[in-house]
């Protein structure tokens, strides 16, 4: 007889998948890319926009793209010290090319 709705209620963001987040940014003014972001930087972007103070992350501090763009750096430098015959180089930015891609996958 009484037509009470209840407010639906949001689920946690971390919980959402990322076609469910980004809905959520196109709705949220403020926010653009939304299709060009992964789930960690639509939930961070969403978070900024609604005003919530996100806690540091247990991760590293630098992003995943930001890591990559790194290992490409390191690959240059790798291909140069192959082509100088400087295998001592080579081999370090071998190592520290191997040592970031383990840092994307965690």
């Amino acid at each position: 007889m009484g037509s009470k709705k209840k407010a639906v209620k949001e689920k946690p963001l971390e919980k959402m998948t990322a076609k469910e987040l980004r809905e959520v940014a196109i709705n949220t003014p403020g926010i653009t890319g939304a299709h060009g972001m992964n789930k960690d930087e639509l939930i961070s972007s969403i978070k900024e926009a609604r005003g919530i103070v996100e806690a540091p992350s247990k991760k590293s501090n630098a992003t995943v793209r930001e890591i990559k763009t790194m290992i490409k750096e390191l690959k240059t430098k790798h291909q140069a010290a192959i082509g100088d015959d400087n295998s001592k180089m080579a081999r370090i930015y071998r190592s520290r090319i191997i040592k970031l891609k383990k840092k994307t996958r965690v």
